[in-house]
């Protein structure tokens, strides 16, 4: 990690830990607002104005947090106003790194910054940053800097922060955000992050209360969707289909081997599975999804698989379907 704005020792998952061995998640440190007048926003200051090539977007394609936001940036009509830079998927001993040649959807070099490292960006901002240099990062060209590094922040701004530069569907509509607030306060500790306190648990208590918190998520969202599907919130897809998708569209390949969550696969649950192909189909979601780089990427972190072997499955049958 970054200390004082020097990097200190190779990539580490697990910086932090709770009193029984838990994994603790790092708070994002960048937190303004791009919005149509540059007006400040919830968190952080002003002078964000929305403009077509003004800002960038950092982002790992095995990241669910970073697929948010690409999965918004498509939803919304915003592949033309923010660019977007893709880091290879393994995890080097610098934490993320760029591509020295072009790769396949993006994963190249930085062609804004002309880093070699994420960790380069969180300096640029701030010389004397300290903590992990994760993504998504939206970056402000204009004034050099990090706008935002909360990937729950930027779903937001790519809905409605970018005015009449944006399109496509309302993902936080005010007659539904009550329920997509409560939902997403369910599901985030549960299952969007407790696949990770399973995975990177330190102790064997942290672990199974971790993994029964994932199974009994996902058990809840499977009567969930038997009884109001075919989205979470009815018959509109919003932003908390978006943060379970991400989630339950890397759990086959990655979290229930790797992350030993394994008592079930979202293969055996038929509504999610159902919603999970549903999702698929939606137009551009199914361009923010690689498995090989989920692949890749998970099983290169070191702690969990020190061979660095990719396992050649699972079969993802929806993931061929059109």
């Amino acid at each position: 990690m970054l200390v004082n704005g020097k990097w200190t020792e190779d990539w580490q998952p697990v910086q932090a830990k709770d009193e029984k061995g838990g994994f603790v998640r790092q708070v994002s440190g960048f937190r303004n607002w791009v919005t149509p007048d540059g007006a400040a926003g919830p968190t952080g200051e002003g002078g964000f104005e929305a403009e077509a090539g003004r800002y960038h977007l950092y982002v790992a394609l095995i990241c669910p947090w970073a697929s948010r936001t690409l999965i918004a940036r498509r939803m919304k009509g915003l592949t033309g106003v923010v660019s977007v830079s893709v880091v290879e998927p393994e995890l080097s001993p610098q934490g993320w790194r760029f591509g020295e040649v072009e790769g396949p959807q993006f994963t190249g070099p930085d062609q804004v910054n002309g880093a070699t490292y994420m960790h380069e960006i969180y300096t640029k901002a701030d010389p004397v940053f300290s903590g992990r240099a994760t993504v998504p990062v939206l970056w402000d060209k204009k004034r050099g800097t990090i706008v935002n590094n909360e990937s729950a922040d930027i779903l937001r701004m790519f809905n409605s922060g970018f005015g009449d530069l944006a399109s496509g569907p309302d993902l936080f509509p005010e007659d539904l955000r009550e329920g997509i607030e409560a939902i997403n306060a369910e599901i985030y500790p549960a299952l969007n992050n407790g696949v990770y306190r399973a995975g990177f648990a330190t102790t064997q208590l942290a672990y199974e209360e971790a993994y029964e918190g994932v199974f009994a998520c996902l058990d809840k969202l499977e009567e969930r969707l038997h009884r109001t599907g075919p989205w979470l919130m009815g018959t509109r897809f919003t932003e908390a289909d978006v943060r379970l998708f991400v989630t339950l569209v890397r759990f086959d390949a990655a979290y229930h081997g790797l992350f030993k969550c394994n008592r079930r696969r979202i293969a055996d649950y038929p509504a999610l599975q159902s919603y999970l192909e549903r999702a698929m189909n939606i137009p551009g979601v199914r361009e923010t999804v690689n498995i090989d780089h989920v692949k890749r990427g998970y099983y290169s972190i070191k702690t969990l698989n020190p061979n660095g072997i990719v396992p050649k499955g699972p079969d993802l049958p929806w993931l061929r379907r059109e």
